[in-house]
């Protein structure tokens, strides 16, 4: 199964590196005495890059994760990894199936924003972006790409997969003591190698990849790639007959494919 995953980073990466060379490059912006770089349109297929980037390090930082059995680690990497196939799907719509909207230009405005509104004044107060919550956009993506579907169903299980990962990026007790174990038990903070937790991880890394697959099919249809679209589309063919279909409800959701439209000049 590994082999299959690392393809998958592979055509994800080929198909970053792609989609890279069809946007404008950062560019060096002064910054205190320095410079650091920035996209200085500020488009939609920018945002989308930037996203699919952190989607492809996820992955490897996924697998990496798995292999040295730290799965506390991982599965706070994938409710990462949740948000990021999200944000995706919300940003791809005005270029697919809709237009851009007032929460569209909400999120974007604090995707944008500066981490320092002075850059001379480092230690000046942190002003928050205003970004919507989080049950804004998974209800917005489920309303537009998956329209026939039970949406008081989809939020409860986007909720719940949600609140149960939640638990290991803030080290909740019950998912800390997933650690404990054996014979003697003992906490496994080596790492969980060996262990019955390591086949449940590695199946549940699957639906990553898988989603990760058809959120790089979304982002190919959002540049208006077709030729780039179809071949994830064959690849995504070919993960499912190597390794099976076994994606669970919030795959489906966030897989949805959006419509092919014509973008406009």
């Amino acid at each position: 199964m590994r082999a299959l995953y690392l393809q998958t980073i592979t055509v994800l990466t080929n198909t970053f590196r792609r989609l890279e060379s069809q946007v404008p490059s950062p560019q060096p912006i002064q910054f205190r005495g320095g410079f650091v770089f920035r996209f200085v349109e500020q488009t939609l297929e920018q945002a989308l890059l930037l996203k699919l980037a952190r989607l492809v390090t996820g992955l490897r930082a996924v697998d990496v994760l798995l292999q040295a059995g730290l799965l506390q680690e991982m599965a706070a990497t994938c409710r990462m990894l949740d948000e990021i196939c999200e944000d995706i799907a919300f940003l791809a719509v005005p270029l697919t199936n809709d237009e851009t909207t007032e929460l569209h230009e909400r999120y974007l405005r604090g995707f944008w924003a500066e981490e320092f509104q002075d850059g001379n004044d480092t230690l000046a107060r942190h002003q928050k972006p205003d970004t919507p919550r989080r049950n804004k956009i998974q209800a917005y993506v489920q309303r537009v790409l998956n329209p026939t579907g039970n949406p008081s169903l989809m939020s409860n299980v986007s909720q719940a997969v949600s609140s149960t990962y939640s638990g290991y990026i803030h080290a909740s007790a019950v998912q800390v003591l997933d650690l404990y174990g054996g014979n003697p038990p003992h906490f496994h903070i080596e790492g969980m190698q060996g262990t019955p937790r390591m086949d449940d991880h590695i199946y549940d890394a699957w639906n990553y990849f898988y989603r990760a697959i058809t959120t790089g099919i979304i982002v190919a249809r959002a540049f208006g790639d077709q030729p780039l679209s179809r071949t994830l589309g064959e690849y995504h063919d070919k993960f499912l007959d190597q390794s099976g279909e076994r994606s669970d409800d919030v795959s489906r959701i966030a897989g949805a494919e959006p419509q092919i439209r014509k973008p406009t000049a």
